[in-house]
């Protein structure tokens, strides 16, 4: 009986002291000290990421550049040709008689400076030569009815006639007192056509410049 009594205190004893043990080593000081657990690592899901590179639209600034890479000029679109390029408004009629008026002032000048036959009937031959073409070129076009068209022709014969009379009369000068056609071509009737002459190329230049 006091065997059993004995077994049953001892039974007892151990049982209190193993709460003991094991409440005094599970109860941990966690006043003021926060929540002591552990915790998900959560910045793994928020982790700020570095900017990319930006990649330019353009390898490089000289390819944007090049030829190759620009846009043609549209020179079929008639918006483009008549309001971008601006165009000259000037007739091709009209650039033809500006180049007249240059021959014309030199010949004038050939007769105001009292020139030799040679450089004077040179200027006339070119005058003719370019008369001819502009002749040709209108000859079945509207400017052929021009004012301007027809006394321009009509002053390229007027020259060449002078031109012919001052070249003969160059040539035959040792004969004519024996000719009976001396009087055509002495010095006062040659002076009296050039005078002629340089008059027309007057009124002919004005009537060019006039042409619009």
């Amino acid at each position: 009986m006091k065997k059993s009594l004995i077994l049953i205190l001892a039974l007892i004893f151990s049982t209190t002291n193993a709460f003991a043990f094991f409440g005094k080593d599970d109860k941990i000081d966690t006043e003021g000290k926060g929540y002591l657990g552990t915790l998900p690592n959560l910045t793994k899901q928020y982790e700020i990421s570095e900017p990319a590179e930006g990649t330019p639209i353009f390898d490089k600034t000289q390819q944007f550049h090049s030829v190759n890479e620009l846009k043609p000029i549209p020179r079929e679109d008639p918006s483009f040709v008549n309001i971008i390029l601006k165009p000259d408004k000037t007739s091709e009629y009209v650039n033809d008689l500006n180049e007249f008026i240059l021959m014309l002032e030199k010949i004038y000048d050939s007769i105001e400076n009292r020139e030799d036959v040679q450089k004077f009937a040179a200027k006339v031959y070119f005058f003719n030569k370019n008369a001819d073409y502009f002749r040709d070129k209108y000859a079945n076009k509207p400017e052929s009815y021009f004012i301007s068209y027809q006394r321009l022709l009509e002053l390229s014969l007027r020259a060449n006639t002078v031109s012919n009379l001052r070249t003969e009369a160059e040539k035959y000068k040792a004969y004519l007192a024996y000719s009976n056609s001396g009087r055509i071509y002495n010095a006062e009737n040659i002076d009296l056509q050039l005078e002629y002459l340089k008059n027309e190329i007057e009124s002919v230049i004005v009537i060019l410049k006039e042409v619009e």
